[in-house]
């Protein structure tokens, strides 16, 4: 799988990379149709304590997935991001079955 990193007006150290890298591959366990995923953190209202954002989208045959968490850290966006992912993973992937 591709994975993408955009950080908007803001550059990413390498450990945020990393941690992004590791969680968004883990989905591809759930599901052998992802072809890529695209993933964009930006900083909204810079007064705020959770103004982090992290927005994944999964390419798949058919159709896209996609999450967007708000939280104090990156880290715990993309970790809430990645889990609501996976649920629309297990979602899709039983709608097919049940055709």
């Amino acid at each position: 799988m591709d994975i993408k990193i955009n950080s908007v007006h803001f550059d990413a150290d390498a450990r945020l990379l990393d941690f992004i890298n590791q969680k968004v591959s883990k989905l591809e366990q759930f599901s052998d149709d992802i072809i890529s995923a695209e993933v964009f953190l930006r900083i909204e209202n810079a007064q705020d304590m959770e103004n982090k954002i992290a927005e994944i989208k999964l390419n798949m045959p058919g159709n896209g997935l996609f999450a967007k968490k708000q939280s104090k850290s990156f880290e715990e966006a993309v970790d809430l991001s990645a889990e609501a992912v996976r649920k629309q993973i297990k979602k899709h992937k039983e709608k097919l079955r049940k055709t």
